[in-house]
C-alpha cells in the first residue's frame, strides 16, 4: 500500500490526529487533513516536530501550505523543500517565524524568494541597512545626498520590500533566541533610520530646490536611543541651515532654505507613513518638536537653541535624552546634541526639576485611567509597565547625571546598568528592573509581530495569549505559566518604581527580614568566612547584637545588614567595617533619622561600608562625631569647604563662648569639634575619590589654619583676661613647610613661626611677653588631650631653632635676616605663608621676607653649593635606620623631597624676575618653571606625577592606619592590601611597580637638573 493510501485508512488517521494533538495544534482534524496534502512530499516526519515547536502550529502550517505554492509559482518550491528536509535550522527558522507573525507569513506568500534570509548560513543582506535600502529605492548609497530616481508608487513599495525583509531576518534570529532583546530594538531602531535615510532620497525627487539647505534628522525616544519595537511610531526632530554657497551648493537665504528643508521633511514623513500595495512602514512623528504640532516642522540650529535656553518645560529635557542624529546630514546632527547636551543637563538641575517630572508622570497615569478600561493590560504606560522603568532610570539620570557623566547612555538598559555600577540603584533592585524590562519587551515585540501593528496590550484572548506563552517556551501552561510571569514583573517594576522615582534615591534592599536568621550559627560562620571576614564569630556576635529584639531599630537593620554585609565584604578589612557599623550603630540607633537614611538612601549606605572598611582613621573621626554620618548623601557634601567659611566658622565658635564665662579649653574644644567634622569630610571624599591631591592639600591646610586662628584668638582672650588689659601688641602665625604650602597631610604637623609688633607706645619687654605668654597658650591649647588627630604646632623651622625665641617681633626678624640668615633659612622662607593673626602684619612680615627668599639677581653658585651638600647630607643622615630608601615616599630618591629641592632651587635662582614662582606650592612652581622655560614639560610632569604619586601613598596610608608612615606598607598584609585598594590598584605588587617605575624616572631628573648630573 502506498504512504497516501495507508494515511487514509482510519488507524493511521486516528494516530496522525493524536499525535498533532500532543504537538499543540488545537484543530487537530483540520491540520490533519492539510497535512495529507504535505505528506505526498515526505515531508510529513520533519515538518510535524517542527511545526508542534512553534508559538501557534496552526498558523505555522497555514503560513507553510500558503507558501509553499507560491515558492514554486516563483521557481523556488523545489529548493524550499529540500531546504525543509535537509536543514534543521532553516525548518526551525522558517516555521517559527510563520507561528508567530501571520504579516510576515504573508509577506513571504507574496515575496517567496525571500525565505532564504532564514535559511542555514544565509549571508545577512548584502550591506549595511542604510545601503541596503537606498539601493532599493534606486538611490546611489555612496553620494553624499542620495537621491532616488522618482518618488512614485514603485519606488514606494520597493523601499517597504526592502525594509521587511530585513525585518524578516531579524526576526528569524530574534524569535529562536539567537538575538538578545537589547540587540533587537538596536537593529530595528538601525534599520528605522536606513528607511528615514531611504526616505529622504525619495524626498530629493520630490524637492527640486532641496540643495538649497542642510537637514538632519534627529531621531527621538526609542529610535534615538536604539531600543525601537517591531512596529512603532518614529519619532524625530529636524534640524535645518542654509546651504554655504561655497560648499557646492546653491546657496541664499535662511528663509528659502528653510522651506525647502520643510518640504523636504515633510515628503520624508510621507515616504515612510503612506500606505501602499506592500503596506505603510511606521508613522513619523515630530510631535515631539519645539512648541510641538504647534510649532514649525524644521527650525535652525540657533532656533532650537533660543526656545531651549527659554521656554521648554521640563518634559522636553527628559525628551532629549535620547536625541540622536539618524539621518541626514551628519554634521549638522553632531552639532545639534553639541549644542543641546549641555543644555538638558543644565537644566536638570533646576530647582523643581524632579517634582516636574514626577507631576507629569503622575498625569500620564491618572490620564491613562480615565481614557482607557485597558489600563492594567497597558505593556507600557501601565502599572508595572516599561514607561514605569523608563521613568524611574531617565529620573535618576537626570538627577545625578549632570555630576557624573557615566550615567547619560541613552538606551534603558545601559543606563540602568551605569545607575547600578555607580551605586545610585541597589544592585539587586537593577537586575529586577532589567529582567523585567527584558521580559515586557519580548512580550510588546511578540504581540506586534502576529499582525505588524503598533500595540501595547496584552492580549485578552485566549488563542492569543497561548501563542505568546509558547513563543516565550511555556509549554505546560502558556497561559497561566505567562500570565503569572507578566503579572509578578509587573508588580516587582512597581514597587522599585516607587521607590526610585518619588523618592528617588531610597536603598533598595535585597532580603527579607529574618532570613539571615534561618542559617545555622555553622552555616552562618562559613559564610561570612567566604565572604572574607578573618573573625565569623565575632562578627557573628557583632550581627546578633544589632539584629536582636522586635524594635523598629532591630527590624529595620535585619533588612540592612544582608546587603551591607556584602558591601563590607567588598571592602578591604570587613571585620573592621562591620565593628564600627556597629559602634556607630550603637550611638545613633535611636537617632529617628539616622536608619531611615540608610535605609532609604543607597549612596550612604554603601559609601559607610567602605568608609568603615578601609580607613581607621575616618572610622575613628565618625566614632567621635557620628552625626556625620549624614555627610554621605551627596558629593556636594563631601566637597572641601573654603577656609574663608571655616575661618569664619570657627571665629564665631570662639565669639560666641568668648561672651560668656567659658573656659577657654572648652570654647577651643568645640572648634576642635567643627575641626573634627571637616577632616572627616575631607578624608571620605579622598577615600571615594572625589578629591585629588591638590584639593586635599588645600582643604587640610584650611581646617588647620582656621583651626590655629580661632585658638589663637582663644589664647589671646585667655591672656587678656588673666592680666586683665589688652594684649599690647599685634599677633601673626606664619604658616611654615607643608603648612605654608598648602600640602599638609592628614598626619602631617603645623610647623609655623610667631611675630608680633607693640602697639604704638607699648612697653617692648611687657609686648614680647604677652605675645609669648599666647603663643605658648595658644600651643597648650591645641595640645590638650581630644578625641580627634591631634595638630601638633612645631614652631622649630624658626631663626636660630629651638636655641631662639619662640615669638620674635617683626623688627627683630628683619635683623637677623639682614645679617644672619644661611640659604637653608631662604630656601625654608620659600614655603612661608602669612594665613593667621594681625591682616596688617601678615602684609608687612610678607613684604620682609621676599627679597630674601626671592634674591635679586638670584643665589649664587656657592649657595647652591651649599643647597647641594645639604640635600645630599639629608638624604644619608636622615632616613630612619634600617629603613629601605626605595620605599621612603619622602627621603627615598624620586620621593616628594627630591621633587621639593628641585622646584624651590628653581625659585631661590630665578624667582625674582619669574612672578609665576613666588608661590609657596610645589607643583605650581614647577608648572610656571615649565612657563618660563626653566624646565622642560616632560621632565615637570614626571616630577608632578612622582610628587601626586608619593603624597597619595602618604595619605592613604595614614587613612586605613590612622597613623602616618611615609614607608610603603611591606609587612602586615591586610594593611598593604588595603593601601593598594583605597590607591585602585589591582594588587600590592602593581602599586610597588608603579611607584618604583615614578620614583626611578623622578629622581633621573633630580640628578639632572637639581645635581647638574650629565
Amino acid at each position: 500500500m502506498d504512504p497516501v493510501t495507508e494515511s487514509r485508512t482510519p488507524e493511521r488517521r486516528s494516530s496522525l490526529a493524536g499525535r498533532l494533538a500532543r504537538l499543540g495544534f488545537t484543530d487537530a482534524a483540520r491540520a490533519e487533513r492539510l497535512l495529507l496534502d504535505v505528506e505526498k512530499d515526505d515531508l510529513l516526519d520533519v515538518l510535524l516536530e517542527a511545526l508542534g515547536g512553534t508559538a501557534d502550529p496552526d498558523l505555522a502550517l497555514d503560513g507553510l501550505l500558503r507558501l509553499l505554492p507560491s515558492a514554486d509559482e516563483n521557481g523556488a518550491g523545489g529548493e524550499l523543500r529540500e531546504a525543509l528536509a535537509e536543514e534543521a535550522g532553516t525548518r526551525e527558522r522558517l516555521t517559527t517565524v510563520l507561528g508567530v507573525s501571520a504579516a510576515l507569513g504573508d509577506h513571504l506568500v507574496r515575496h517567496p524568494e525571500h525565505w532564504r534570509v532564514l535559511r542555514d548560513g544565509a549571508a545577512p543582506p548584502a550591506g549595511s541597512p542604510r545601503d541596503d535600502l537606498l539601493a532599493a529605492v534606486g538611490a546611489d548609497p555612496s553620494a553624499e545626498e542620495p537621491v532616488a530616481p522618482g518618488a512614485g508608487a514603485e519606488t514606494l513599495a520597493a523601499l517597504r520590500v526592502a525594509y521587511r525583509r530585513r525585518l524578516l531576518a531579524l526576526a528569524g534570529r530574534d524569535l529562536i533566541g539567537a538575538a538578545d532583546v537589547a540587540d533587537v530594538a538596536a537593529e530595528l531602531a538601525d534599520l528605522a533610520a536606513a528607511a528615514l535615510e531611504a526616505g529622504l532620497a525619495i524626498a530629493r525627487a520630490e524637492v527640486p530646490e532641496h540643495g538649497s539647505c542642510r537637514l538632519a534628522v534627529i531621531g527621538m525616544g526609542k529610535c534615538g536611543a536604539r531600543e525601537l519595537n517591531y512596529v512603532s511610531d518614529v519619532d524625530v526632530i529636524f534640524v535645518a541651515e542654509p546651504r554655504d554657497a561655497g560648499s557646492g551648493g546653491s546657496g541664499g537665504s535662511e528663509e528659502a532654505a528653510l522651506r525647502a528643508a520643510t518640504r523636504l521633511a515633510a515628503a520624508m514623513m510621507r515616504a515612510c507613513s503612506a500606505t501602499t500595495a506592500e503596506g505603510a512602514l511606521w508613522e513619523v512623528d515630530a510631535a515631539l518638536r519645539p512648541e510641538g504640532k504647534a510649532g514649525p516642522l524644521v527650525r535652525t540650529l540657533a532656533s532650537h537653541r533660543a526656545y531651549y535656553e527659554r521656554w521648554a518645560k521640563t518634559w522636553e529635557f527628559q525628551a532629549l535624552l535620547k536625541a540622536r542624529p539618524v539621518a541626514g546630514d551628519a554634521d549638522l546632527g553632531r552639532d545639534y546634541l553639541d549644542m543641546i547636551t549641555p543644555i538638558v543637563w543644565r537644566a536638570a538641575g533646576g530647582e523643581s526639576f524632579v517634582e516636574d517630572v514626577q507631576a507629569m508622570r503622575r498625569r500620564v497615569e491618572a490620564d491613562l485611567d480615565r481614557r482607557t478600561a485597558d489600563a492594567e493590560r497597558q505593556l507600557k504606560l501601565g502599572p508595572g509597565g516599561l514607561r514605569d522603568v523608563e521613568f524611574a532610570v531617565q529620573l535618576l539620570q537626570l538627577v545625578h547625571g549632570r555630576a557624573d557623566e557615566t550615567l547619560r547612555a541613552r538606551a534603558t538598559l545601559d543606563a540602568l546598568a551605569d545607575l547600578s555600577r555607580g551605586g545610585y540603584v541597589g544592585r539587586d533592585d537593577a537586575a529586577a528592573l532589567a529582567a523585567a524590562y527584558r521580559f515586557l519587551r519580548r512580550v510588546e515585540h511578540l504581540v506586534q509581530l502576529h499582525r505588524l501593528r503598533r500595540t501595547h496590550l496584552v492580549p485578552d484572548d485566549e488563542a492569543d495569549l497561548r501563542r505568546v506563552g509558547r513563543a516565550l517556551g511555556l509549554r505546560a501552561d502558556p497561559v497561566g505559566e505567562f500570565t503569572a510571569q507578566w503579572r509578578r514583573h509587573a508588580r516587582e517594576v512597581r514597587r522599585i518604581h516607587e521607590k526610585l522615582f518619588y523618592r528617588p534615591l531610597l536603598l533598595a534592599v535585597a532580603r527579607l527580614p529574618g532570613r539571615e536568621a534561618r542559617l545555622t550559627p555553622e552555616a552562618a560562620r562559613a559564610r561570612l568566612e567566604a565572604l572574607g571576614y578573618a573573625d565569623p564569630a565575632g562578627a557573628l556576635r557583632h550581627i546578633e547584637a544589632l539584629t536582636s529584639g522586635v524594635s523598629r531599630r532591630a527590624a529595620i537593620q535585619r533588612t540592612l545588614l544582608p546587603v551591607m554585609l556584602g558591601w563590607f565584604a567588598d571592602a578591604p578589612d570587613p571585620d573592621a567595617g562591620l565593628l564600627g557599623f556597629r559602634q556607630v550603630s550603637d550611638a545613633l540607633g535611636t537617632t529617628p533619622w539616622y536608619l531611615r537614611l540608610l535605609r532609604d538612601e543607597v549612596t550612604v549606605a554603601e559609601r559607610m561600608a567602605w568608609v568603615l572598611g578601609c580607613s581607621r582613621y575616618a572610622t575613628d573621626l565618625l566614632l567621635r562625631a557620628p552625626d556625620a554620618v549624614a555627610m554621605l548623601g551627596t558629593d556636594a557634601d563631601l566637597t572641601p569647604r573654603p577656609f574663608e567659611a571655616l575661618r569664619s566658622e570657627a571665629l564665631s565658635a570662639v565669639r560666641r563662648h568668648a561672651e560668656g564665662t567659658t573656659p577657654a579649653e572648652e570654647t577651643v574644644a568645640v572648634v576642635r569639634g567643627l575641626r573634627r567634622r571637616e577632616l572627616f569630610r575631607v578624608a571620605v571624599g579622598d577615600l571615594l575619590g572625589l578629591v585629588d591631591v591638590r584639593e586635599v592639600g588645600e582643604a587640610l591646610t584650611g581646617i588647620a589654619a582656621a583651626t590655629v586662628e580661632a585658638a589663637l584668638r582663644a589664647a589671646v582672650t585667655k591672656v587678656e583676661a588673666e592680666s586683665g588689659r589688652p594684649v599690647p601688641t599685634r599677633i601673626a602665625v606664619i604658616a611654615m613647610g607643608r603648612f605654608g604650602g598648602h600640602e599638609l597631610g592628614y598626619g602631617s604637623d603645623a610647623d609655623v613661626m610667631f611675630v608680633h609688633d607693640p602697639e604704638p607706645g607699648a612697653d617692648e619687654r611687657a609686648a614680647g611677653r604677652a605675645a609669648h605668654a599666647v603663643a605658648e597658650e595658644l600651643r597648650r591649647l591645641l595640645a590638650l588631650p581630644a578625641p580627634d588627630p591631634p595638630l601638633e604646632i612645631d614652631p622649630n623651622l624658626r631663626p636660630e631653632g629651638k636655641r631662639g625665641p619662640l615669638v620674635r617681633t617683626l623688627a627683630s626678624y628683619a635683623a637677623y635676616y639682614a645679617r644672619w640668615s644661611q640659604p637653608w633659612e631662604a630656601q625654608a622662607l620659600l614655603r612661608a605663608d602669612p594665613l593667621i593673626g594681625d591682616p596688617e602684619l601678615r602684609d608687612r612680615f610678607r613684604d620682609l621676607i621676599d627679597p630674601v627668599r626671592w634674591p635679586e639677581g638670584g643665589v649664587d653658585d656657592d649657595a647652591v653649593r651649599q643647597i647641594r651638600r645639604l640635600k645630599a647630607r639629608m638624604e644619608s643622615e636622615r632616613l630612619p635606620r634600617g629603613a629601605d630608601r626605595r620605599l621612603h615616599t619622602k627621603l627615598g630618591p624620586g620621593g616628594l623631597s627630591d621633587v621639593e629641592w628641585v622646584a624651590q632651587l628653581l625659585q631661590l635662582q630665578h624667582a625674582h624676575e619669574v612672578p609665576g614662582l613666588r608661590t609657596t606650592r610645589t607643583l605650581d612652581a614647577l608648572d610656571a618653571a615649565v612657563a618660563a622655560g626653566l624646565l622642560d614639560a616632560e621632565d615637570a610632569a614626571v616630577l608632578a606625577e612622582a610628587w601626586c604619586l608619593a603624597t597619595r601613598i602618604r595619605g592613604s596610608i595614614m587613612l586605613v592606619r590612622g597613623r602616618a608612615s611615609d614607608l610603603l606598607p611591606s609587612d602586615h598584609h591586610r594593611e598593604r592590601s588595603a593601601v593598594t585598594r583605597v590607591l585602585g590598584y589591582p594588587g600590592p605588587g602593581d602599586l610597588l611597580e608603579d611607584y618604583s617605575r615614578h620614583a626611578r624616572r623622578a629622581r633621573a631628573v633630580v640628578d639632572r637638573v637639581f645635581y647638574g648630573a650629565d
